[in-house]
């Protein structure tokens, strides 16, 4: 019996061979967070644009509300209240959808139930801080209208 001497045997540890065999799903999973991010800050810089455009819109409301007696709070609270029902819509919506696309991701994932309760809280929780913030700034430039000067430039 002869031995090949052009064999060669490596030796790799089992954890360096499970590491090798999921770099592709850790780099699809990074990527797939990095897009996430992406449409977080892309939804809130949407809404703040929205809302920017109404609170300017509005000027001379505001003005005339605050001229009758509101308080910088109550215009913030009305700004904040239109942004909290589209808000509030699009949870709904996008709740619905995710529940019904889950059933196709589902199969793609190992031991992880993709209608995890408390996975969507958390998700519908940080889209609505991302939304309250992006609300809450055009809101408070909103509340800082001077009524003089609003009533005389209309």
């Amino acid at each position: 019996m002869a031995v090949n001497p052009e064999l060669a045997l490596t030796f790799r540890p089992l954890s360096g061979q499970i590491d090798a065999s999921l770099t592709q799903e850790r780099v699809l999973a990074q990527l797939a967070g990095f897009f996430g991010v992406v449409a977080l800050v892309l939804a809130g810089l949407g809404l703040y644009g929205v809302t920017s455009y109404a609170v300017n819109r509005r000027r001379t409301e505001f003005g005339v509300r605050m001229a009758l007696g509101a308080t910088p709070g109550s215009v913030v609270a009305l700004v904040l209240a239109r942004a909290c029902i589209l808000v509030l819509l699009g949870l709904v919506i996008g709740a619905t959808a995710s529940m019904w696309a889950s059933k196709f991701v589902a199969l793609l994932l190992y031991g992880v139930d993709p209608r995890q309760p408390s996975t969507v809280a958390c998700a519908a929780g940080l889209l609505a801080a991302v939304a309250g913030v992006a609300a809450w700034l055009p809101a408070r430039r909103g509340a800082r209208i001077d009524p003089a000067v609003t009533l005389r430039s209309e």
